[in-house]
């Protein structure tokens, strides 16, 4: 009889234990027992908080940018724009999100105020790395062409790109846990 991925197989005399571990298991861990049943969050607190910070990172931009082209690169008119396509705008970005979710322990200042936190579906606090992965997420939802935003819509646990990028998942803090 053929194996099924939940099924689980002993060695055998004549079967070598290599071949019983090249099946898949799905981990089951604590921490996602301990995340059952926690409230997720609406795609409009979701956007809200999203709206707020990138509000927030172009108002710290914007001086930065400033400073960066009179006192450093010497200019003398300085014309400020917001592009995607340059570099310092998305460090800035990367840096706004990834520390503002690493600080805030997936709480930035835009999912304050709509009450909502990225809780990391691995650990009990949000990494650098996972803080900055999730920052990245961001661009990679906007490169889907908004694509990456809508997945929430088909998601069983409501997960858009920067969540399943970082393993997180996006919960409403104004309702209480079961």
């Amino acid at each position: 009889m053929p194996l099924g991925m939940n099924q689980k197989t002993t060695p055998t005399p004549t079967q070598p234990p290599s071949e019983t571990n090249r099946h898949f298991h799905a981990p089951e861990s604590a921490r996602l027992h301990e995340l059952e049943g926690l409230p997720l969050a609406t795609f409009g607190q979701r956007l809200l908080g999203y709206a707020i910070d990138l509000i927030l990172a172009v108002l710290l931009w914007a001086p930065a940018e400033a400073c960066w082209r009179i006192f450093i690169l010497h200019q003398h008119e300085v014309h400020l724009s917001w592009d995607f396509h340059e570099l310092g705008n998305i460090v800035v970005l990367v840096l706004y999100y990834g520390l503002a979710n690493y600080l805030g322990n997936g709480r930035t200042p835009g999912k304050w105020i709509a009450r909502t936190r990225a809780v990391s579906l691995t650990h009990s606090r949000m990494g650098v790395w996972q803080s900055i992965e999730r920052a990245l997420g961001y661009g990679a939802a906007v490169l889907e062409g908004g694509l990456g935003f809508l997945q929430y819509f088909w998601s069983e646990n409501r997960m858009c790109a920067q969540d399943r990028l970082a393993e997180t998942i996006v919960i409403d803090v104004r309702k209480p846990e079961p």
